[in-house]
């Protein structure tokens, strides 16, 4: 798991709004981190089969990236990752005012694959 603050330099829109690939750089770091818990190697990241976004981020926001491995083959890795907002701003009240969540919102969610070539698989051999 990730926790990450959007800074304004994410906002990529009007009204701080931050562009949805950010998300996948997040779920890229969560897949590096389990690819090396896995393997003992950072692998590589081949593709993106099912990308959603559900709920706006903003500049301000408080994110947690989640992924899981769930299928390991040969040498590919399918994995599933989830990306939450935590704390949200309230530029209605404040600029810097801010709310813990007592739900997170799922803001994007993802599946892919993933490779670590045999030859840098250094664990579970």
């Amino acid at each position: 798991m990730l926790r990450v603050r959007m800074s304004a330099k994410d906002a990529h829109y009007g009204g701080n709004l931050v562009d949805g690939a950010h998300m996948l750089h997040l779920f890229g770091d969560v897949a590096t981190e389990l690819l090396i818990i896995q393997d003992g190697d950072e692998g590589l990241f081949c593709a993106y089969d099912m990308v959603e976004f559900k709920a706006p981020v903003y500049a301000g926001d408080y994110i947690e990236a989640y992924g899981e491995i769930t299928h390991v083959g040969n040498t590919s890795r399918k994995m599933s990752f989830e990306a939450y907002k935590v704390i949200k701003t309230r530029p209605d009240i404040s600029d810097s005012a801010a709310d813990v969540l007592e739900e997170k919102i799922l803001v994007c969610r993802a599946s892919g694959t993933c490779v670590t070539p045999k030859d840098c698989q250094r664990k579970n051999k």
